[in-house]
């Protein structure tokens, strides 16, 4: 596998690869890799000739210094799972390459940021895909892999990749649990092992609300899940919702619906996790 910190050279690297008609496909992270990530890249293998797996800790979307600071970062694991996973590249580049002739660009995100995550995070879905544009800009993939537990993030990406003309391919991926229904994250890594015992139940409250989603109302099957949810008062709650799966919207009915999708945000510990399933009529 090849080390490329140069964002000249990830692009010189791309562009050979590209030879003959051949794909590269892309799996942007922030280190501290699992088997979620792992996933990606086995997807982005399957899909395309080359595949490039970037590793960078992104200042800008990160709203609590202390979160950034405390970030897990783990590079020479993180090269040697991406080498046994059959990664072709890792770009690994520093702050300074990345933002160098940088100027912010603030995107329309058709609203999409207007929810959930959004108040919570100010600016934050603004500094990913800011740094998403110049990832691209520099590998610029046929096609990157992007995991559905960033189910906003995602949504958004895809927008201003439609809005932009961008000629990536947004190709989504289906979130990877534990065998006890955690969503895996790198933030995982700095809960105890009684905090990570607590933080299953998020996935077990937006598995209640898909047993009950459609069978009863959108205000009934939210109190199902905010019961589950308060069974484990250490868990703070951020928020729950239920949303329409195109403009994330919070619903107050299903109407003609066949999907819709629920999102939770919550603290456990000094960590705050994410997580969303997708409800089916």
């Amino acid at each position: 596998m090849d080390f490329i910190p140069s964002p000249p050279t990830i692009t010189e690297w791309s562009a050979k690869a590209r030879i003959g008609g051949r794909t590269v496909g892309f799996v942007p992270t922030m280190g501290a890799l699992h088997e979620g990530h792992l996933d990606l890249v086995h997807r982005a293998k399957a899909l395309c000739d080359h595949v490039v797996c970037s590793i960078f800790v992104n200042p800008l979307q990160f709203n609590n210094a202390e979160d950034l600071r405390h970030y897990p970062r783990q590079m020479e694991q993180d090269r040697a799972l991406l080498a046994e996973a059959g990664c072709d590249a890792l770009f690994a580049p520093e702050k300074e390459a990345i933002f160098a002739q940088f100027t912010p660009t603030t995107y329309d995100l058709g609203g999409l940021d207007g929810f959930w995550e959004g108040p919570s995070r100010p600016g934050h879905f603004q500094g990913v895909v800011n740094v998403v544009e110049r990832l691209f800009h520099f590998v610029r993939p046929d096609h990157a892999f992007f995991g559905e537990k960033d189910r906003q993030q995602l949504t958004i990406i895809r927008h201003v990749g439609r809005d932009q003309l961008w000629p990536e391919r947004i190709v989504p991926c289906p979130t990877v649990r534990a065998a006890d229904g955690l969503a895996l994250s790198s933030r995982n890594a700095r809960l105890s092992l009684e905090e990570r015992k607590q933080a299953t139940v998020l996935h077990r409250a937006l598995l209640h609300a898909a047993t009950s989603a459609f069978r009863n109302s959108v205000e009934e099957t939210s109190k199902a899940a905010l019961e589950t949810l308060s069974t484990v008062p250490e868990v703070r709650l951020d928020h729950f919702g239920i949303a329409d799966v195109d403009t994330l919207e919070p619903l107050t009915a299903w109407g003609k619906r066949t999907e819709a999708v629920a999102l939770v945000a919550a603290f456990v510990g000094p960590v705050r996790l994410i997580d969303n399933i997708t409800l089916r009529r």
